[in-house]
């Protein structure tokens, strides 16, 4: 499966990752989206931070009166 730029890697749990600073971060779920963009919230694991929100204008003719 190819990595997206930014995106998570998913891993079959559990899983165990031991971080910079010596914790351990643990999952017993079977599937873990673990984080490579350092923007999640949950770092080290995924909470698709990563996913840019653009808002888009909506053309006068969807709105509705």
């Amino acid at each position: 499966m190819p990595v997206e730029p930014d995106g998570p890697i998913l891993v079959e749990g559990p899983v165990e990752i031991v971080l910079k600073d010596g914790t351990t971060a643990r999952s017993d779920r079977f599937m873990v989206a673990v984080c490579t963009c350092r923007r999640s919230r949950t770092y080290p694991w995924c909470d698709t931070s990563h996913r840019r929100r653009e808002r888009t204008a909506r053309s006068p003719e969807d709105r509705n009166p």
